[in-house]
């Protein structure tokens, strides 16, 4: 096993959500019908600090929601494992909205294709954009990509990336652990 190494430090989070907030402005008018969807767990914190960005950049209130796809992951495939199903919060209709999906990494895009069925079940939007912090390159099983991303990186099967953030870890960071 390799030593872990940094891919990124709390001021490179820090600025990275600030670019991404910046990316999101730019493609979209936050007065007209955008909202923002962080994945339980790491993607909500995300999300979170996101809107805040983009509340105070663009001068809106940008609805925000919170989205558990445990019940509806396709890896539960052991009966003797139960899901851990936790709360959904999207306060808010989907219709005619715009949706930002927001998650900490993209790795095999699974999690996504949960997230997206998850989704749909709170109504139908215009459309759903993906942004992610990081985009693990080269092990997709599905046909998904970000539209936003923070930092791409090349990892080996064996390696995973390890995002902490203030609000649940302590410290922001990311680590690729092997």
């Amino acid at each position: 096993m390799t030593k872990p190494r940094k891919l990124m430090t709390a001021g490179e989070v820090r600025r990275t959500l600030e670019r991404l907030a910046f990316e999101i402005i730019e493609h979209h008018d936050p007065g007209c019908g955008l909202a923002l969807v962080g994945i339980q767990r790491r993607g909500a914190e995300l999300a979170t600090r996101l809107k805040a960005l983009i509340d105070a950049k663009a001068g809106c209130d940008v609805p925000l929601g919170k989205l558990d796809i445990n019940l509806y992951r396709d890896d539960w495939t052991n009966s003797e494992v139960q899901p851990q199903v936790g709360p959904s919060h999207i306060p808010f209709s989907l219709a005619e909205k715009n949706v930002v999906l927001i998650d900490d990494v993209l790795f095999s895009g699974r999690t996504i294709r949960a997230a997206l069925e998850a989704l749909l079940d709170y109504g139908r939007p215009n459309r759903v954009e993906l942004l992610v912090l990081i985009d693990r390159r080269g092990h997709r099983e599905l046909p998904i990509q970000a539209d936003y991303v923070g930092k791409r990186v090349h990892t080996e099967p064996g390696e995973h990336v390890d995002v902490a953030v203030a609000e649940l870890d302590g410290e922001d960071g990311v680590m690729l652990v092997g």
